[in-house]
């Protein structure tokens, strides 16, 4: 998949499970979980033991599923990250270097910002998509919406501390997509290999974005009509 399909289904689904697990195998477990659940994008962090080779596994072994690479703090991860086939790369921060990297290997990036100023520079830089994070302790949805102001032509991607109960606010204050951790892949689950916790939380997940869109779109075509 090229920068632009990976960037178009990411638009789509609107959700990135954050997969940060503890052995290559749980990360395993997580990822099938997500993807066989309608989701079919994982971000593998880099605290995964093994995670480059993970996700080479990965991209060869499930062509249909976009592999990206998460908690990549710089340009040496960043390209054994891309020499592993990953989709996306996402930071925390914003490091330059890192979504040049990424533009130049037409893959798709997505630093972490707070600011208007670090958004600004992200956008400059290029990048395909601005994470928000951590979104929540900043005002949630509130925050998005101010962002958007400013920025209405920028993909922002809400992350840190999404939940049920937040993910439909953030979605119609102007969030491209959501970045999910816990929330959608519990530690217990993990643990325990309740594939079918995470089949029912994906589900609601899913559900929650499409209903978000719906309302959002419903309000922009009233907005039209007057």
């Amino acid at each position: 998949m090229n920068r632009e399909e990976v960037r178009a289904r990411i638009e789509e689904i609107g959700i990135i499970p954050a997969i940060r697990v503890s052995s290559p195998d749980e990360a395993r477990f997580a990822a099938a979980a997500v993807s066989s659940s309608g989701i079919p994008i994982v971000e593998i962090t880099m605290t995964v033991p093994g995670a480059c080779d993970l996700i080479r596994d990965m991209v060869d072994q499930a062509p249909g599923i976009i592999v990206g690479a998460g908690t990549v703090l710089d340009t040496e991860t960043a390209r054994r990250c891309l020499d592993a086939g990953a989709h996306f790369l996402t930071s925390p921060g914003l490091d330059r270097s890192v979504v040049e990297l990424a533009r130049k290997a037409n893959v798709v990036s997505m630093p972490g910002a707070l600011t208007p100023s670090e958004i600004n520079a992200a956008r400059q830089a290029g990048a395909d998509f601005i994470k928000v994070f951590p979104c929540a302790q900043m005002g949630g949805a509130s925050y998005i919406r101010a962002l958007k102001g400013p920025f209405p032509d920028v993909s922002l991607v809400a992350a840190g501390g999404v939940t049920q109960q937040t993910a439909s606010d953030l979605i119609r204050a102007g969030a491209t997509a959501l970045g999910i951790g816990g929330e959608l892949i519990p530690a217990q689950a993990i643990q325990l290999r309740r594939a079918e916790q995470i089949h029912e939380l994906t589900r609601r997940f899913l559900h929650i974005v499409r209903e978000a869109r719906k309302i959002l779109a419903s309000g922009k075509e009233l907005v039209a009509r007057h």
